[in-house]
């Protein structure tokens, strides 16, 4: 049994989608950070970093949400979530997956951490309008390489779209605009997937639960 430790509305959100879209039984181990769990002696032996997700499949051990994903796509090559090492197509899958992290999360992880993540006396709110500044040049260069497809690699959806629409839903939550219309449209038919819709409710049963 796969096990997933994250938390509702954080990077988790991209595994327990991953692990829907592939139709896998997991379990979701809630890490309730409103009540430090994520600093425990117990998580840290997890994840040192103290952040999630973590994900765990037998003696594996995973902590990188863009890596947890490629390898679950690897494992079940059947389901085409993730295409073929060596081929042109992982090659572009590969771009788009970092693309995300180094280019269209990095800015608004720097909004999360100057607002709320880091200790107070190491936020530096004039960074705010530079990250802002720099998120909406990434939309631009997305909105480039999305031209005209349904999806990132053309029109079958794959795991780079879970990487890039969790990550574009994140910014529309932090209140940033997203003006490109194919970005929209792309936003819109990922919020339609049911595998997102399951994802969301395991992870908030989980914390229903706990309360």
């Amino acid at each position: 049994m796969i096990t997933v430790f994250g938390f509702p509305q954080t990077r988790s959100r991209r595994i327990t989608w991953m692990l829907e879209e592939l139709g896998q039984d997991y379990e979701f181990r809630l890490i309730d950070f409103n009540k430090g769990e994520s600093r425990s002696p117990e998580y840290l032996a997890i994840n040192p970093a103290g952040k999630v997700p973590a994900m765990q499949d037998d003696d594996l051990l995973l902590t990188e949400s863009a890596a947890i994903i490629t390898y679950l796509g690897d494992k079940f090559p059947e389901k085409k979530l993730v295409p073929k090492a060596g081929s042109a197509e992982r090659g572009k899958f590969e771009q788009w997956s970092y693309f995300t992290l180094s280019e269209l999360e990095q800015a608004l992880w720097t909004m999360g951490k100057h607002r709320f993540a880091l200790p107070k006396e190491q936020r530096v709110p004039a960074v705010l309008e530079t990250a802002e500044w720099e998120f909406q040049r990434a939309l631009e260069l997305l909105e480039q390489g999305l031209g005209d497809n349904q999806y990132i690699l053309g029109e079958n959806f794959c795991a780079a779209d879970i990487l890039l629409g969790h990550t574009l839903i994140w910014g529309i939550n932090f209140k940033q605009t997203v003006e490109q219309n194919n970005l929209q449209e792309y936003v819109k038919r990922l919020k339609k997937r049911e595998a997102l819709a399951r994802a969301i409710a395991k992870e908030e049963a989980a914390l229903a639960k706990e309360q």
